[in-house]
């Protein structure tokens, strides 16, 4: 999708502001109140807006150990792993890689101790073959898309 010079800065003012009314962005931005919203619609359809809600803090809700754990799975059996990794609530990011390992999962966990008991349910889960663990120590750059949206903005603004 092709994200114009007034979508970066609609994408800009909800990173920035996000508990803001549609309307109040209209005001900022000084466009009408119909014209931001069918905007909004065409991001979200599209895919470039992808949810609104709270970002929540693991560590804040009792679980402070981050840990991304690599799964090898026998093969053809990514779809069935997949699924049984969905239904472990500390596996709160999975995805299929290339490189070491066939899934990437990110788990969050109450201490070390708990951490091995979701590693040990990894493992005993049919089709995984083993898992490679690596704790994360401090968090350096913490997720953002504004960077992104503002390069996004500098090119569009070019074009």
């Amino acid at each position: 999708m092709a994200v114009d010079e007034l979508d970066t800065r609609i994408l800009r003012l909800l990173l920035e502001q996000p508990r803001t009314s549609v309307r109040e962005y209209a005001r900022i931005l000084g466009v009408a109140r119909g014209t931001l919203q069918a905007r909004l619609d065409r991001m979200e359809r599209e895919g470039v807006i992808t949810g609104i809600g709270p970002a929540l803090s693991p560590a804040a809700l009792g679980h402070p150990v981050l840990a991304f754990v690599h799964v090898e799975v026998t093969q053809g059996h990514l779809d069935e792993v997949g699924d049984a990794l969905a239904a472990v609530p500390e596996i709160v990011e999975a995805f299929s890689i290339t490189g070491g390992g066939d899934l990437l999962t990110r788990v969050v966990a109450r201490d070390n101790a708990h951490l091995e008991d979701v590693i040990q349910k990894l493992i005993g889960m049919p089709g995984v073959v083993r898992t490679r663990t690596e704790v994360a120590l401090r968090e350096r750059v913490p997720h953002r898309l504004l960077p992104l949206v503002e390069s996004i903005g500098r090119s569009a603004r070019a074009s």
